[in-house]
């Protein structure tokens, strides 16, 4: 087992990464900028590390300030949470480079399903279900044109590096086309220093139904049910959900075989989600795969009762998934999550300040994940979600009551 990690991130996922390894009994170190210099996650670490001004790229996107925080504090694995570095295949390979572990998947893996295009194509070989879609990425204003003519209009364009909704058009006509192309390769340059597009068929009114996986060194592979995360703004995920009241028992087995099989011939290791959409005849289609544990990571643990970052951690120091999890583990009722932002109810624009008073809800079968306190400072310069409120119950309907 690991005596030292580094937790490259922070907030609410950096205090969790730093709980799960005091239950292990591992030594901690906290990387900060100058922003977060008061944080929770500085204060529970064992050690702490000042890695540059508040402004991300120069704090927790610097791998070099990352990587020199690691090796003086003589750290054995760094983990990355989630965003940030989580997954950047360079990153992986750095840490490789300087004989640190990394805690997630292989550079390889991080880079094949981080080009969505490669990632979809990966996916379809490995005998999941695709959306129909363009034959790789978009090389021309009439390569697009005739990919839309022969899916069918509505049809959606992503950028091949994106992510959180950047880069992503829906074209409901062919007149509109030539103009949301250009405004996706121009959000894509910008957010993802990556220009190029790939076009799938726009499913309307679709599920967004994800499955989590775990796999270790030994070649097992598991998943552990899904999730519904469909209740988004401007793509990004606001309520989350456990099981999806959508599926039925033989769809949910059908493809959780699927997942296993899928990500066992590809080689995976450690933490991935899947993500599906599902139209409005059940069908499920592959979309893409994060390669790092989820937000919504608690609402799998509050229906399985397992930790998913420890487990992301044991997996890393070797050990086997059929040591970890219990031989007799069993889904147990119904869990919700709601993102807690700090954005201004109107505009919905991040809304930067002093807390002034908080009370975190609490009560059977609730739990909060967050890193702010009364009296903290929700600084301008990262995302703007600053908690997570989760419920669980004997079934849906207790859930959503607490």
């Amino acid at each position: 087992m690991f005596k030292k990690i580094l937790v490259a991130n922070r907030g609410e996922i950096a205090l969790r990464v730093i709980c799960a390894c005091k239950d292990l009994g591992i030594r901690t170190v906290a990387v900060y900028s100058e922003a977060d210099r008061d944080s929770l996650h500085v204060r529970f670490a064992d050690e702490a590390v000042c890695i540059g001004p508040p402004p991300a790229a120069q704090s927790y996107l610097n791998i070099p300030q990352v990587i020199s925080a690691a090796e003086v504090t003589d750290t054995d694995a760094i983990h990355p949470g989630y965003g940030f570095l989580s997954e950047n295949a360079h990153f992986a390979e750095v840490c490789a480079e300087s004989k640190i572990t990394f805690i997630g998947p292989t550079p390889e893996m991080i880079r094949l399903m981080g080009e969505k295009d490669r990632a979809r194509q990966a996916a379809k070989e490995a005998g999941l279900p695709t959306v129909p879609g363009s034959d790789g990425p978009l090389q021309s204003l009439d390569d697009a044109h005739n990919a839309a003519r022969k899916i069918g209009y509505p049809v959606l364009i992503k950028a091949v590096a994106g992510g959180g909704g950047k880069g992503m058009r829906v074209v409901e006509r062919e007149v509109d086309l030539p103009h949301l192309m250009a405004t996706a390769e121009n959000e894509a340059r910008v957010n993802f220093g990556n220009a190029a597009l790939y076009m799938e068929k726009f499913i309307t009114r679709p599920r967004h139904i994800e499955f989590q996986v775990m796999a270790d060194q030994h070649g097992n592979v598991a998943q552990f049910g899904e999730r519904e995360c469909s209740i988004q703004r401007r793509h990004q995920k606001m309520i989350e959900e456990a099981p999806s009241p959508a599926l039925t028992q033989d769809v949910r087995d059908e493809m959780g075989e699927k997942v296993v099989k899928a990500l066992r011939s590809m080689g995976y290791l450690n933490a991935g989600t899947i993500e599906f959409l599902m139209d409005e005849a059940g069908e499920l289609y592959f979309i893409e795969m994060n390669t790092r544990i989820q937000v919504e990571h608690p609402v799998t643990e509050l229906v399985t009762g397992l930790d998913l970052v420890r487990m992301q951690i044991r997996m890393a120091a070797g050990e086997r998934l059929d040591a970890i999890v219990p031989p007799k583990m069993r889904f147990r009722g119904h869990a919700i999550e709601c993102r807690i932002v700090a954005e201004d109810p109107d505009t919905f624009i991040p809304s930067a300040g002093q807390i002034t008073a908080f009370h975190p809800a609490n009560g059977p079968g609730v739990r909060v994940d967050t890193a702010v306190y009364a009296e903290a400072v929700v600084t301008p310069h990262y995302d703007s979600m600053i908690a997570k409120l989760l419920t669980h119950g004997q079934d849906r309907s207790e859930a959503l009551a607490r």
